[in-house]
């Protein structure tokens, strides 16, 4: 029975990163927050290979996996924690970014020669309108000013996400998954670093708030996470992390509103429902949604 809830305890903790995003934007700006996060997690990745016995990618592996990490937590990380620090709701973050499913399928379906089936042309249909009904409804934005610029931002961590999975499946196969998240963390940092100091003063506000909320996304996120996933990898239940990532944008909502008071109209309510839908819908197919390195991407 404990063993059935995993996936969804997994799709929680992912959630909860948009929400310790604002929070901890609070108390230092986006590059430097996320510079501070890639070193914290490489250096406790390498424990993590000593303690698991794992290796890190060498030669072409290593590449890829930088690739990877350059495009995933480089430009999803990145443009997401720009998004929500120019005020844009941790919410409607997610709700962007987690189209990502839809989006695949159509670089699968213009690329690669998939074809939709019924089910996913109304989960294409859906999508649509669940995204313009809730950015015609009224949400809580925390400044208006920037709305444009963050929107934007979104849609480029959308496309790094995106393109990062589908790089990682045809170049990472059978590349060790702890060892190729390191690379990952350090690539992005080597990102972070040099936009911190030259676009931000790097000032953090190193008050106990802060280093709770570094805890949480360091610890709790990419580590206890990461071993979540690891255990269902090895007892075959990967596919079921990628059938409830839907879950993500309104357990993402429902955080955000405990935590800060983010809350959306009638409007907005419905169209995160049919967002939901529509992903469900679309990443359900074999195809699309439920590889093993989907699930490993989403999770890192």
């Amino acid at each position: 029975m404990l063993v059935r809830l995993i996936p969804f305890v997994f799709v929680v903790l992912w959630a909860s990163g948009f929400v310790g995003a604002r929070f901890g934007l609070q108390y230092a700006e986006p590059a430097t927050l996320l510079a501070l996060r890639m070193v914290s997690n490489v250096a406790l990745f390498l424990v993590l290979i000593v303690v698991l016995r794992r290796k890190l990618p060498t030669g072409k592996a290593m590449l890829h996996s930088a690739i990877v990490g350059m495009l995933i937590h480089g430009f999803y990380l990145g443009g997401t924690y720009i998004a929500i620090d120019l005020g844009m709701p941790a919410g409607l973050s997610s709700l962007l970014v987690g189209l990502q499913p839809i989006l695949t399928a159509l670089l699968l379906v213009s690329m690669v020669g998939h074809s939709f089936k019924a089910s996913q042309w109304l989960g294409l249909l859906l999508g649509f309108v669940g995204i313009s009904l809730v950015l015609m409804g009224k949400v809580d934005w925390q400044d208006e000013a920037h709305k444009t610029a963050a929107v934007t931002l979104c849609l480029i961590s959308l496309l790094g996400i995106t393109l990062g999975t589908l790089y990682q499946k045809k170049f990472c196969q059978g590349v060790d998954m702890v060892g190729s998240a390191t690379v990952q963390y350090f690539a992005a940092g080597l990102m972070f670093i040099p936009y911190a100091l030259s676009f931000e003063t790097m000032h953090i506000d190193w008050s106990y708030p802060f280093v709770f909320t570094m805890i949480w996304l360091v610890v709790v996120l990419s580590c206890i996470a990461i071993l979540l996933l690891l255990y269902m990898v090895e007892h075959g239940a990967s596919s079921s992390v990628a059938s409830v990532f839907y879950l993500v944008p309104p357990t993402t909502a429902i955080q955000a509103w405990i935590m800060f008071g983010e809350s959306f109209d009638s409007l907005g309510v419905f169209g995160f429902m049919c967002a939901a839908v529509a992903v469900y819908l679309v990443a359900k197919a074999p195809s699309f949604g439920t590889s093993k390195k989907l699930a490993k991407t989403e999770a890192l």
